[in-house]
């Protein structure tokens, strides 16, 4: 991809619709739903998927000490830590993040789960799928798929006061 481009709120939206109705038709009113945001791309992803799957919780995965690039990328300064909103165990767990590429942070998200108890199902859930996978890591539910390369960055933004702003961007990285 030589230029960027930008997909809007409307075609988002729509893509949270069909994740949110396949998560619900697969599971119904399980008493047991969690959805987890892996931090930080995920969290505002499992919030609005959360008001759409109402007898959902919603809690957060931070995964800053699973990652296995953490020499490389310290943790952040600002990081959400994790929260569960209850006993994962026996709970069906949908981790939720905004990006699929390499499979690392689901691997990651994984290992910080199974520290605080073992979930009798997991599935995942993202947003965007562009390829790439280097483990081998799938996702149950897919909002948008748009294959990128090495050299491209996406980045989705969810606004949480203003979806309207909502967009991801597919652009070239920039040269080191």
């Amino acid at each position: 991809m030589a230029k960027s481009k930008t997909i809007g709120s409307a075609e988002i939206h729509a893509a949270i619709d069909r994740m949110a109705a396949a998560i619900t038709a697969r599971h119904g009113r399980d008493a047991k739903l969690i959805l987890l945001g892996i931090a930080n791309g995920g969290v505002a992803l499992a919030h609005r998927l959360t008001r759409k799957i109402p007898h959902a919780q919603t809690g957060t995965l931070d995964i800053s000490f699973h990652r296995d690039d953490i020499g490389r990328n310290p943790i952040p300064k600002e990081f959400k830590p994790t929260l569960l909103p209850c006993d994962v165990n026996g709970a069906t767990v949908v981790l939720v993040d905004d990006v699929l590429f390499s499979g690392r942070t689901v691997k990651a998200a994984l290992d910080e789960l199974f520290d605080h108890g073992r979930p009798a199902t997991v599935e995942l859930a993202v947003l965007v799928d562009r390829g790439g996978r280097r483990l081998p890591v799938a996702a149950g539910y897919t909002g948008l798929t748009f294959p990128a390369g090495d050299g491209e960055k996406v980045v989705v933004v969810i606004d949480g006061k203003n979806p309207a702003s909502d967009h991801i961007r597919i652009a070239p990285k920039p040269k080191r």
